[in-house]
């Protein structure tokens, strides 16, 4: 199919689709994932696999649309019953033209034309977003933000993402990369970002590859913790620590709970919104990060949007990055009927 029958970006179609379900897909740093996924919210299949980006854009998206026709397959229906693809991935990129312009996370992937890719490899119209982008629009429909008017969403995993919802739409900026929430200034001395090259950006401080990095400059300085014993601590590693009251482990944890409030409480500041929600595989901690997170946000920022704010983790779990794909896929393709991220 090509390329220029995809519907025009952010305009709701006026045909009638076959179906009211998509398939999601979603490129991260370390995983693929793919699922189909019904208008209601209720995802009737899911895979994951390895990303090995290093392999270059052909090959992991050639896996990757492998992975969708699969996830096709368990979702019990074809190709023909789909309205669509809908493609959640970190940016760089112009979802308008649907091309990955250059993704810190996946070096060598530049000017990739994935929703061309895609609709040539499976036959459907297909549609590109920021992945933190997609995920907020997910949560607000059908996660922890329904029902919410003004919202902020961060994926907080390999590195930093973030989206935002204001007046119940979906925020993407004059060049569709709006929200970037990890690239918030926390230290403007601090660590260097290595996705945008700045210093002391919320993502050089909270991500996973961050914390990973921490405590492993601190074993190579000569601390003695518990983590010795792992060749490679992971952020897994530290947080399981931490709650074992090593010392390492709890100074780089309590490190990452104050430049993540301190992050989120500028973002809270500067948009006042109802709601905040924390995704991505760090959060997976539970009330180990958030909690402390929401009592110091709350205590820190100013008293309108402290008391504006709610502070929760993500509703969709693992399965967001898909769903937000799909979400985006129902916003911006044909569907029997209107649908709206609202």
């Amino acid at each position: 199919m090509d390329s220029a029958s995809a519907v025009p970006a952010f305009e709701d179609g006026d045909g009638a689709a076959p179906s009211d379900m998509v398939l999601g897909l979603d490129i991260g740093g370390t995983k693929l994932a793919a699922g189909v996924v019904e208008a209601s919210g209720r995802v009737r299949s899911f895979l994951a696999a390895p990303s090995l980006a290093r392999q270059g854009a052909r090959v992991t998206l050639d896996r990757l649309f492998e992975l969708g026709r699969e996830a096709v397959a368990r979702a019990g229906t074809n190709h023909a019953g789909l309205a669509g693809v809908g493609i959640g991935c970190g940016g760089p990129l112009d979802p308008f033209r649907g091309v990955l312009l250059c993704p810190p996370h996946l070096p060598g992937w530049v000017d990739v034309p994935i929703t061309a890719w895609a609709e040539d490899a499976l036959g459907l119209p297909a549609v590109l977003d920021n992945d933190a982008t997609a995920a907020a629009a997910g949560e607000h429909r059908f996660g922890a933000g329904v029902g919410a008017r003004n919202l902020v969403y961060l994926t907080i995993s390999t590195g930093v993402g973030g989206g935002v919802v204001i007046d119940g739409k979906v925020y993407r900026g004059a060049a569709g990369n709006g929200g970037e929430l990890g690239h918030v200034t926390v230290d403007r001395n601090g660590r260097p970002c290595r996705s945008c090259g700045r210093r002391g950006c919320l993502e050089a401080y909270v991500s996973g590859i961050s914390i990973a990095e921490r405590a492993a400059e601190a074993l190579a300085a000569g601390a003695t913790s518990q983590l010795t014993a792992v060749t490679e601590p992971t952020a897994v590693d530290v947080q399981r620590a931490a709650l074992a009251a090593d010392p390492v482990a709890t100074a780089v944890w309590n490190a990452t709970v104050e430049a993540l409030a301190c992050g989120l409480t500028s973002i809270v500041n500067v948009l006042e919104p109802e709601l905040a929600v924390l995704g991505g595989g760090v959060t997976r901690a539970g009330e180990q990060l958030i909690g402390p997170v929401r009592q110091a946000v709350l205590r820190q920022a100013m008293a309108p949007a402290a008391r504006a704010v709610r502070i929760v983790r993500a509703g969709l779990g693992d399965r967001v990055g898909v769903v937000g794909a799909a979400t985006i896929a129902f916003e911006r393709l044909p569907m029997r009927g209107k649908h709206s991220d609202g």
